[in-house]
């Protein structure tokens, strides 16, 4: 089992304090503004508790670093899909079902458990001992890609890149009904619903709950009563493509939260036993935050999604 690790030192130059630790540390700045967040950084024999605070030269500091031993997240030798890898960070595709990272109802089992083994640790500490690497997420029965950092500089690289939505993401879903017009853009504020805290919800555009969000879908192929759609985010709030879809009266085939199927389809969705909303993470690009260059990846439809497919392409002959 590790132990807690005390770092202490003098303030070199002057200047913000996150940035003056920084320089004298192995430390990301992101990860000593939350070790800031959570009181185990001291200035001068004091607990600082500002990230931006001016530093002075010659003053004491020292920066407590908790054990990176969460029972929550343990390595286990669980099979998982890499799609790409090197020393900064790794590209996997997710299966439905999989949960990205332990919590309450899910201590292990998930993709943080199987990435721990198969990077023997080697990940981003900045999303905490239970989240390790963690840049973004997607639902438990959402299939497709993810990015996870190895490093905390890939990790702040990635997440400013998802921070201004330059991130490539594409999602490939199946919904209820047929969009029309049959590619646009929905653009509303996503939050916590007042009717269920545990399920998302679309808001009034002047809320001040929420945060904004929008995504661009196009049909890609029509069924009798379902469509083939692929939805692109510029932002990435939780539930969205199924919060948006829904809002419109087009909610995902199988999502258990945000709408049921059609009652036409709904015999073929318990027939093949698919009990899952259908999303695959399809594309995923963004410009690789070490190296530089823009790297994309691509996933094709699980099985499960193709089988539905094919069925339904059945029907329609």
């Amino acid at each position: 089992m590790s132990e807690a690790q005390t770092i202490t030192g003098t303030i070199a130059s002057p200047g913000r304090l996150d940035k003056a630790l920084a320089e004298q540390t192995e430390l990301s700045r992101e990860r000593i503004k939350a070790l800031i967040g959570e009181g185990k950084v001291e200035l001068d024999g004091q607990p600082a508790t500002s990230a931006s605070a001016k530093a002075q030269a010659g003053s004491r500091f020292s920066i407590h670093i908790p054990p990176p031993d969460d029972p929550q997240a343990i390595p286990q030798d669980i099979p998982i899909t890499v799609v790409y890898e090197d020393e900064y960070l790794i590209v996997v595709d997710k299966p439905a079902g999989m949960v990205v990272h332990p919590a309450a109802g899910n201590p292990d089992g998930t993709l943080v458990n199987a990435l721990l083994h198969h990077c023997r640790g080697q990940l981003s500490g900045i999303g905490g001992v239970a989240r390790p690497g963690i840049v973004h997420r997607i639902d438990k029965d959402t299939s497709g890609l993810l990015v996870v950092a190895k490093s905390d500089k890939a990790h702040e690289g990635l997440a400013r890149q998802f921070a201004d939505h330059s991130i490539e993401r594409a999602y490939l879903a199946l919904c209820n009904g047929h969009p029309h017009p049959a590619a646009g853009t929905i653009d509303e504020r996503i939050g916590r619903s007042d009717a269920n805290r545990k399920k998302m919800a679309v808001l009034p555009k002047d809320s001040s709950r929420g945060k904004h969000a929008v995504t661009h879908y196009k049909v890609l192929q029509r069924f009798d009563h379902c469509s083939l759609i692929e939805c692109r985010l510029e932002t990435g709030r939780t539930h969205q493509v199924r919060v948006h879809l829904a809002s419109i009266g087009h909610a995902l085939l199988g999502d258990p939260v945000y709408g049921r199927a059609n009652a036409q389809i709904r015999p073929l969705l318990k027939r093949l036993g698919f009990e899952r909303q259908a999303l695959h993470a399809a594309i995923l690009g963004f410009d690789h935050p070490i190296i530089g260059n823009f790297v994309r990846f691509s996933s094709e439809l699980p099985a499960d999604m193709r089988e539905l497919i094919d069925e339904m392409g059945h029907s329609n002959r």
